[in-house]
């Protein structure tokens, strides 16, 4: 889509670049930008010419994902065998439901950014506690989780003229089992609830609760719950999305089933990991 009243675009090069004026604003791949009118933007600054690496593993096995990253690109990373949590990239990158195209142009943090709760990979960093990297105007950064990054629908932590830098993976979180579920409306629909656990390597069973609520909910267990316990945690929620894709009793019985399945999955996974009769 044209955006008619948008002036000058901008390719920033250097972190001096990243001033913004009163009606400009930072695009990453612009598959959410162009897709429908702009009303009040008349400048765009463009993050693609700080050539930022889409992904970098850090020295202790974490991943740095830079903010430019493409959901093409995320999904093309080799599966390493010291990070079972890989194995969430691809379903998360097909659960932005577009073609081959759009998920070449759209960018891991302007999903993010964008923080609508069927953002998939809002749902995949901030189950693998994701910590957004922001740097800010005029030097320095600060970090936040992704569940604290995402406040509501379409509202983030993002303060003027802060920029989203990247979202560091540390590796307990990728070196976990992990197991997912996902339902829309329909086939090919946008997300109505999305649940991802984890076990950590401590035995800490980590449930995270995305796009059936406004924001990321995460419930953490000292150990594996048991059925009540992790129903009562589930239902303590008060803050169910209401949309077109989904009214929200559905999706909080759609999320309790799903956290319930996810339990059994990983308990049973557990067992026979060590050999044991269920």
């Amino acid at each position: 889509m044209d955006l008619i009243e948008v002036r000058e675009t901008r390719i920033a090069r250097r972190r001096n670049d990243l001033t913004f004026g009163a009606h400009e604003v930072a695009l990453g791949g612009g598959s959410w930008l162009f897709s429908e009118p702009q009303p009040g933007i008349h400048g765009l600054v463009d993050l693609t010419g700080l050539g930022w690496e889409p992904i970098v593993e850090s020295p202790d096995g974490g991943l740095e994902i830079a903010a430019t990253c493409t959901l093409a690109e995320l999904r093309r990373m080799p599966r390493h065998p010291a990070r079972p949590a890989d194995a969430l990239f691809a379903p998360a990158v097909d659960a932005l439901l577009g073609s081959w195209k759009v998920h070449n142009v759209a960018t891991v943090g302007g999903n993010v950014c964008l923080a609508l709760p069927a953002g998939p990979m809002t749902s995949l960093t901030a189950a693998l506690d994701g910590v957004a990297v922001i740097w800010m105007p005029g030097g320095g950064e600060r970090r936040l989780p992704v569940t604290e990054f995402v406040l509501g629908v379409r509202r983030t932590a993002l303060r003027p003229g802060e920029v989203l830098r990247a979202i560091e993976l540390p590796a307990v979180a990728l070196a976990a089992r992990v197991a997912m579920r996902r339902i829309a409306l329909s086939e090919l629909g946008r997300s109505a609830a999305f649940v991802i656990a984890r076990v950590d390597a401590g035995g800490e069973f980590v449930v995270t609760i995305t796009a059936a609520t406004p924001r990321p909910y995460q419930l953490r267990f000292a150990r594996m719950p048991g059925d009540r316990e992790l129903a009562h945690a589930v239902s303590a929620i008060d803050d169910w999305h209401d949309d077109a894709h989904g009214a929200p009793d559905w999706r909080r019985a759609m999320t309790l089933r799903f956290a319930e399945e996810l339990r059994n999955e990983l308990t049973t996974r557990s067992v026979a990991r060590d050999g044991a009769t269920p």
